[in-house]
């Protein structure tokens, strides 16, 4: 789960989510950094999946590893990944262990705007139960924490009703935002249709043009990752003192371990660790999981999950007071992902285009908790590439200049009074998550391919795993974001 957040002007204070490394990085022009998994290829492999007699010699060889047991073990500690140890801790008896490569929010999680939106999701689609019921679920939670007291969801969260505007600004789009709204009132969401003049009344500094409008949507809401983080984590580690709870950070898997006798897969083992799950093992390492599957089964396990990372920018502007929004605000372009080179004209199409490596930006801005103005987004596929492209940058201020005219009269330096946040979204070709027992080996669950919308399907996720692990029927229909018939391979014995 790892991203680099590469910050151009003052050190932000240091907190238990950021890594030192990540923290010692201060300008774009060099950066470069290595995933968790940077030591692969370059020294020491990663180990396949073996038996415990394997692991028990390697482990003697190259000094004892510690041993624990528990009853799930979870590798990756991202958003989706603590979020499915909470939900086994509070609603089962079950114990968790959680390891990851890196820390919570070093990477997409903390690389992100925090939407828990609506409006560019699509009623009917077979994403949309999910996302309907993790949106409830992170309502009940901010009312939940905003009852006790403290600063409530805001605080705890980050947890604004901002509410959301998508912005076109043709008739083409006007007419898109039009039925957008009506499908969705239709769904039951409260969703209003706006005019040029409407939405002006609303965003005074927003300008699209005489033919253009928007769609509002009110109850949508924001979260700061970082701060729903330290909540849940606090969570989790209150289970610590019953022995329910461990957690192995800067820690990598390596592989997995299966019984000598039965042949089922009963452990992990990380660079320090070997961690037993009785009950099972989810796998939720985001961008990595395809790259951590290869290494973790044997070659007649042939069947691959196609997530991949798809790249994004996001331009962090400190006290910027030249722009005033009073919603979060997202062009109608983004739903469809809409291509731009970096001069901002158009391409026509994605599909070809994305795959080699063409850069897709779309206006995104909130304001964080803290008031600064976040401007994205960008999508593109470079690998596991760790290095702010200014041009990049440069194409998502330029982009969000045409919507917000008071930007053009603004001088921008890349270096001056900016964040810079890189994170890599686990991309699925189909656009949607993968959550599913792998077949024939029963007790390895996997959960990714949620690209961009990790925060928002988290909750709903780890309601649907632990459900899943429990064997009892699904609150939301598991067929959508299963492995079989989705995938081509053999899936071992």
């Amino acid at each position: 789960m790892d991203a680099t957040m590469a910050f151009t002007s003052g050190s932000p204070t240091p907190t238990r989510f950021y890594s030192s490394a990540l923290l010692s990085l201060r300008t774009p022009k060099s950066l470069s950094v290595y995933g968790p998994w940077r030591w692969r290829g370059r020294g020491r492999p990663l180990l396949a999946l073996r038996h415990r007699s394997q692991a028990q010699a390697a482990a003697a060889a190259a000094g004892a590893a510690e041993a624990s047991h528990h009853d799930v073990v979870v590798v990756g500690a991202g958003i989706v990944g603590l979020a499915i140890a909470r939900h086994l801790l509070l609603h089962t008896s079950l114990s968790v262990a959680i390891a990851d490569a890196a820390v919570p929010c070093s990477g997409a999680t903390g690389a992100g705007q925090g939407y828990i939106w609506m409006s560019h999701r699509t009623p009917g689609t077979d994403t949309w139960e999910l996302a309907l019921r993790s949106k409830q679920l992170w309502e009940e939670l901010a009312t939940e924490v905003d009852g006790q007291g403290g600063g409530g969801a805001r605080e705890k969260l980050g947890w604004m009703r901002t509410g959301s505007l998508l912005v076109g600004r043709s008739s083409e789009e006007l007419g898109t935002l039009d039925e957008r709204t009506k499908a969705l009132s239709q769904a039951g969401i409260h969703a209003e249709f706006l005019s040029a003049s409407s939405l002006h009344a609303l965003e005074p500094a927003l300008s699209v043009g005489k033919d253009g409008g928007a769609m509002f949507l009110p109850q949508d809401c924001q979260i700061d990752a970082f701060q729903a983080v330290s909540l849940i984590e606090k969570t989790n580690n209150s289970y610590s003192s019953e022995g329910r709870y461990r957690e192995f950070y800067n820690d990598p898997a390596m592989s997995l371990i299966r019984s000598d006798v039965t042949g089922k897969v009963e452990a992990v083992q990380t660079s320090r660790n070997i961690l037993y799950g009785r009950k099972a093992f989810v796998i939720a390492s985001g961008a990595w999981t395809r790259s951590l599957l290869h290494s973790f089964v044997e070659p007649a396990l042939t069947l691959d999950i196609p997530v991949k990372p798809r790249k994004g920018h996001l331009l962090v502007l400190e006290k910027f007071d030249k722009v005033k929004l009073n919603h979060a605000l997202m062009e109608v372009g983004y739903v469809d992902h809409q291509i731009t080179k970096s001069n901002s004209t158009h391409i026509a199409s994605e599909s070809s285009e994305d795959e080699l490596g063409a850069l897709s930006v779309s206006m995104t801005a909130t304001l964080d908790t803290k008031g600064n103005l976040v401007l994205g987004s960008s999508r593109e596929f470079k690998g596991f590439s760790r290095e702010v492209d200014r041009s990049v940058v440069q194409c998502i201020w330029e982009r969000a200049g045409e919507f917000f005219p008071a930007m053009k009269n603004v001088s921008f330096d890349i270096d001056q009074n900016t964040q810079i946040r890189i994170g890599h979204r686990p991309y699925m070709p189909d656009g949607k998550p993968v959550i599913d027992f792998i077949p024939n080996l029963s007790n390895i669950l996997i959960a990714t391919g949620h690209e961009g919308s990790g925060l928002t399907l988290a909750l709903g996720t780890a309601e649907m795993v632990t459900d899943m692990i429990l064997g009892n029927p699904g609150k939301v229909s598991y067929s959508p974001f299963s492995i079989k018939r989705r995938f081509s391979g053999n899936f071992g014995k």
